[in-house]
């Protein structure tokens, strides 16, 4: 091997290197929020456990109560009459799901704070909610919205976050301008820009 192409080699290695350390600099306060958020939702579904018996509705407002619920199921309590077959199912893809938001997040563009954002709220609660299954088989939902008689399922913390972080990524992808890996809004840094 000549001794350019050995210099080009270490190069590239550095180079290598230097981009994953940056990528890991720019993702690591945003897995650290989704690691801060699930021990939050963790903390509150404890308080809820020791605070309320099963069932019980602790009035708060007229639309709202602390309810604690065992769900077996998925969202809406889906599949929660399934026969025990359905937790090891939910584990697999609340895993799955995290580990592909986990890489998502990953090659996210520094410059895409609210996909990063959304990314991490929707990683908290996917691991919250995985942490319960996998520690009790069913998730510990507790909190109960309500208007009259017409309740809405109970959800916790981590539920809040999916659906939080959710919204905030349909609203990204729908209203922002696309933005690339170097950063750019809309225009490639190699491209030549075109003038009219």
């Amino acid at each position: 091997m000549s001794r350019a192409t050995a210099n080009c080699v270490v190069l590239l290695n550095h180079a290598s290197s230097v981009v994953q350390v940056s990528s890991l600099r720019k993702t690591a306060p945003w897995y650290c929020l989704a690691i801060v958020l699930a021990v939050i939702d963790q903390y509150s579904k404890t308080l809820a456990v020791e605070a309320l018996a099963y069932g019980e509705q602790l009035f708060v407002t007229k639309y709202f109560n602390w309810t604690l619920l065992h769900n077996t199921g998925a969202a809406f309590s889906f599949l929660s009459d399934a026969g025990g077959w359905q937790n090891g199912f939910f584990c697999t893809i609340a895993t799955a799901v995290s580990g592909y938001i986990i890489y998502w997040l990953y090659q996210t563009p520094g410059s895409a704070r609210w996909q990063a954002l959304a990314l991490s709220l929707m990683l908290s609660g996917a691991l919250g909610n995985l942490y319960d299954r996998l520690t009790r088989g069913y998730v510990i939902d507790f909190i109960q919205v309500h208007y009259q008689q017409y309740y809405w399922p109970a959800f916790n913390v981590a539920d809040s976050a999916i659906c939080v972080g959710a919204g905030i990524l349909i609203a990204t992808s729908l209203f922002s301008k696309p933005t690339n890996v170097d950063g750019n809004d809309g225009v490639k840094s190699n491209d030549p820009v075109k003038k009219d």
